[in-house]
């Protein structure tokens, strides 16, 4: 039994990163892997704020079996009521229900009393409680608000059926000593306190969201919030990873045990970075590309002696192996299904392992080494792919580029509607040329805002991948893609882009 539950939101407040625009298939993706992770509750999105947002959140809902499924809702019965509707057919259903409780925000945003907002905040937790067992309630600014109003609302909201009280660093405000002292107070101020878990959820401004949510456990909270690599808005909040890590090497000085399955932490790092386009910093705690790296003569002499001397994290023991150089261009149908489910794909559908497969074996055919994160690569673009809704498709392509000439593309791709079409374009660069050509080819008034370069693996033939970030239609929308080729990765995200926005307009959406 943990000592400590996870409450994980990255499918929700880590969504609300800038340029994140995950759809449904990602969402539920990420969501499998979370509870492979092994997280207690998993925030599954703000069910009211979108019909895809209200189906993503109802299909994760359906699919996971050993987390808990919450949604968020604001204090209102409608809010609630679509929570239910989402969440009802969940093993473990339960609702986040928020209210703001600063002085600053019952003022300029909300602008209540205090004695109205404590009248708001009983209303939607009792009328929650007719519906879900588990009502999460959050004192939004909690760290800005006065203790003696916090212990008048909680003792409040607890007798009203709430079974969670969470005390939320909204604005990334507080200091360790601070938050664990608002904590203490809390236990030891509200009489019924003892039947609820307290939660501590924060935000990463000033850089204290892992120290201050750690103070909050030495300080009597038994459930903390974060998101996978401290993604969120603004600077994100706790990195969850960093949190179980720190608990684990001082298990010693902390004493508390959470279920998470630390072998899992880098295969979730990974993939919520692939699919949220947010790349990890090389120096990012626990799962960063040099988190195990030694630069130093004396380090390296000390760690090939003995590991303890400077590695107080083993990368085992995040899931990193030592060879992952496992598969080459002689391996057969069977050893990759087997690395499939070592990866965690081990639900891919007969057509999309085929098509995986068919993909791997083309490239060993550029790549002297095909590693694990190529074949990952692989399959979160196999089993997080459109299907066969219509959509722009490349054909061909070619760009004639030098350094004495003007660079001019040429394109021929295939329209929603099977029109196959072909155009040239100049631009400044190749990459320019190429995306002024597709822009010619594509019907939507696109603008590209963001466009970032990064390689998957190391070395001259490792994998180029691309993220752009677009408006399409007026729409904020996002695209990745990879390939051996920068050009080719480069054409590959600007029409998953335009073909993600195509498929959320045109997906069915069932009825609740």
């Amino acid at each position: 039994m943990a000592d400590v539950k996870v409450f994980d939101t990255t499918l929700r407040d880590g969504e609300q990163s800038p340029g994140v625009n995950l759809n449904r298939l990602e969402k539920l993706e990420i969501a499998k892997q979370l509870d492979r992770f092994g997280v207690d509750i998993m925030e599954a999105g703000f069910p009211v704020s979108s019909t895809e947002d209200f189906e993503s959140v109802k299909e994760i809902a359906q699919t996971v079996k050993n987390a808990s499924v919450t949604g968020l809702a604001r204090c209102h019965k409608k809010d609630i009521d679509t929570c239910w509707d989402a969440l009802q057919y969940a093993a473990e259903p339960r609702v986040h229900v928020f209210l703001a409780t600063s002085p600053i925000h019952m003022k300029y945003k909300l602008m209540k009393t205090e004695e109205e907002v404590i009248e708001q905040a009983v209303e939607a937790v009792s009328y929650a409680k007719e519906r879900f067992t588990h009502v999460q309630w959050s004192a939004e600014d909690a760290s800005r608000s006065d203790l003696d109003f916090l212990v008048r609302i909680i003792e409040k909201v607890i007798d009203a059926g709430a079974t969670v009280i969470n005390l939320p660093d909204t604005v990334g405000y507080t200091t360790p000593a601070e938050y664990g002292a608002m904590f203490r107070y809390i236990k030891e101020n509200v009489p019924n306190v003892e039947n609820v878990d307290l939660s501590a959820h924060c935000h990463d401004d000033m850089g204290m969201a892992v120290s201050n949510t750690i103070a909050a456990i030495e300080n009597g909270a038994t459930q903390i919030e974060g998101t996978i690599n401290g993604i969120g808005e603004r600077a994100g909040n706790a990195a969850i990873e960093e949190v179980a890590i720190a608990l684990e090497i001082r298990k010693d000085y902390y004493k508390k045990d959470l279920s998470i399955n630390l072998r899992e932490t880098k295969r979730t790092s990974d993939l919520v970075s692939r699919l949220t386009g947010i790349a990890v910093p090389g120096n990012k705690a626990v799962v960063g590309r040099n988190a195990f790296a030694h630069e130093s003569g004396i380090h390296q002499d000390g760690v090939l002696k003995e590991a303890s001397t400077y590695e107080i994290i083993t990368p085992s023991m995040v899931g990193i192996d030592s060879n992952n150089l496992v598969l080459g261009k002689h391996s057969g149908r069977h050893a990759f299904t087997d690395k499939a489910e070592e990866l965690g794909f081990s639900n891919l559908t007969e057509d999309k392992l085929k098509d995986a497969f068919a993909a791997f074996k083309d490239l060993t055919g550029k790549k002297k080494e095909v590693t694990d994160e190529d074949i990952f690569a692989i399959l979160t673009d196999k089993q997080t792919e459109m299907g066969d809704l219509p959509q722009y498709k490349m054909h061909a392509f070619q760009v004639h580029y030098g350094n004495m000439s003007r660079p001019t593309a040429t394109v021929m791709l295939t329209r929603p509607d099977g029109e196959q079409v072909e155009k040239a374009h100049t631009g400044e660069g190749s990459v320019e040329a190429l995306y002024n050509t597709i822009d010619e080819l594509v019907d939507e008034d696109i603008h590209l805002e963001d466009y970032q370069l990064s390689s998957i693996g190391r070395g001259r033939d490792a994998l180029a991948e691309v993220h752009v970030q677009m408006t399409i239609n007026g729409v904020k929308s996002s695209g990745r893609g990879s390939a051996q080729d920068v050009l080719e990765a480069s054409a590959n995200a600007f029409l998953n882009a335009v073909n993600r926005t195509l498929y959320k307009h045109r997906v069915p959406v069932k009825e609740a």
